[in-house]
Order: C-alpha cells, then structure tokens, then sequence
C-alpha cells in the first residue's frame, strides 16, 4: 500500500476528496529517533505547544546531545526540575528509561509489532496512554490504518467537514472511519489539517 493508492481511495467519500483537493499534497513528517519522540510526547502532555516547546529546549540543554535511557535515570531530579519538568513527568520519564534499561520495552521491536502490540507495549510505560502510542504508530511508525478516536481534534475535524451538530463521539468516529480502512491514518491527517491547526505537529 502506498500514499497515492490512499488517496485514491479516500476519493470516494466526496467529502473527504473536498478536503484533499483543498489541502494539497498527504505530507506527514515521519520520525525516526522512537525514543525522542517518547520523551517529547511526555513532555508536551497538557501544556500548550510554546510552553512544551520552552521545557523541551531545555531538558536537551542539559545533555550534550540526546539522552540515552542511563543518562536519564543517573540525571538528578533537582536538575530535571530546574528544566521545567514537573515532579510527575520526571517520575514519568524515568520510568520510562528504566523500562528500555530493564529490557522490558524493546525499542528495536516495535516497527515488528500490530498496531495494537505496539500499543500494549508503550502502555506499560507511566504517563504513556492510549492517544500517546496512536500517535506514535502515526507519527514514528508511519502506520497508515491508525484512527485516533478519542483526539479533540480528529472530532473537530469531522465535525465540521461531516456538518454533525455535535462533537462525534468515539464509537460514532470508529462507525465512521470504517469507510476509510485500510488508509485512516491518512484520513485522519486530511481532517486534522482542515482545520489548519496542525503544522506544528505534522
């Protein structure tokens, strides 16, 4: 499967077909260093992007380049702190640095494993839920049948191109996106840029 077969396919939802006509060309930015991404997405969690952006610039100050998962853990908290970090995101990173360290999440594995392996793999990890390893798989993996359905933005999204009175609710969006497999990560990325608030990530 390819992007331009994709696109192809999505097509046929006339909606859909709008909005890539509007957007333009499927672009999704992969990322290839999986640890980093791990470690940024636990820092960004409910913060606003420039404020994320501040702590991550900070949090890379301290290392000479990026961290390894012993260079996390040996770091001292006070200096972690110092960075920004809260005390429960630090508990979040070091946990996740001992996991890769103990051999208990296996970085090298992932781009091996399901979707859902992949995701009952992070999950084990504090402070990495299930939006957390959606976007992973999108974003890192580049795995194109993704449908994060409980993302305000991918509701967003749907509402508006669907005209829907309310916010879809999670299951609605899984009956929705049904019309889109095997490519919903693709849809998925369409409606995110229709609402032309998704550059920074993608």
């Amino acid at each position: 499967m390819n992007q331009q077969d994709g696109l192809r396919f999505l097509r046929k939802d006339p909606i859909l077909g709008k909005i890539i006509d509007n957007v333009g060309d499927y672009s999704l930015k992969r990322r290839n260093h999986h640890f980093a991404v791990l470690v940024e997405s636990i820092i960004s969690q409910q913060l606003a992007t420039s404020a994320a952006e501040v702590i991550f610039r900070r949090f890379r100050k301290i290392y000479p380049k990026f961290p390894t998962a012993a260079q996390i853990l040996s770091t001292r908290k006070s200096k972690l702190r110092a960075a920004g970090l809260s005390g429960m995101k630090i508990d979040y990173l070091k946990d996740l640095a001992r996991n890769i360290k103990e051999g208990r999440l296996n970085m090298k594995l992932l781009s091996k494993m399901s979707d859902e392996e992949v995701i009952v793999h992070l999950t084990q990890v504090k402070g990495i839920g299930r939006w957390t390893a959606e976007m992973f798989l999108i974003f890192s993996l580049g795995r194109q049948d993704v449908l994060p359905v409980h993302d305000l933005g991918l509701r967003k999204g749907a509402q508006m191109a669907f005209s829907l009175a309310d916010l879809p609710k999670p299951k609605e969006l899984e009956k929705m996106g049904e019309r889109w497999r095997p490519y919903r990560s693709i849809a998925t990325w369409y409606l995110w840029k229709s609402l032309q608030k998704f550059d920074k990530i993608g």
